[in-house]
């Protein structure tokens, strides 16, 4: 068993370059979770603050082939009310619930500023989730 000697010749050109590109791939890794980490802070200070665009902003949701506006008004800092427009007979007779859970859906945005940690009764959990999604996309028009 005879073991030879492997010698290995580096050239230095090859071994700074090492570095450097070993240097430079651990600067890009801190500098991603500086810009992940500011990142998420920032989202979560906009959340607190959450700023509108002033005015009155509809969303359509479609109910047994009636449309249905909701309308959102909001003011620089707050949303200060929610209602449904234009909405016709039939939708009020074959959806009794959905001026209720309006009402109380829109008290609970109003109080909290936000539409998350909203508390929906069982009975009209679907009708709910539904005005929510209408809401959240009026105030996406409002800059939120």
């Amino acid at each position: 068993m005879s073991t030879k000697t492997k010698i290995l010749v580096f050239k230095m050109k090859e071994i700074i370059y090492t570095i450097v590109f070993a240097v430079l791939a651990i600067l890009l890794i801190i500098l991603l979770v500086l810009i992940i980490k500011g990142h998420s802070k920032k989202n979560s200070e906009s959340a607190k603050k959450s700023t509108f665009s002033p005015g009155i902003y509809e969303a359509s949701i479609v109910l047994s082939s009636n449309p249905v506006n909701i309308e959102v008004v909001v003011d620089h800092e707050q949303i200060k009310s929610i209602s449904m427009v234009n909405v016709s007979e039939a939708v009020t007779t074959m959806y009794p619930l959905i001026s209720s859970s309006l009402t109380e859906i829109a008290s609970q945005i109003v109080q909290n500023n936000s539409t998350e940690n909203l508390v929906f009764n069982d009975e009209n959990k679907y009708t709910s989730i539904i005005l929510v999604n209408a809401i959240n996309t009026a105030l996406c028009k409002a800059g939120l």
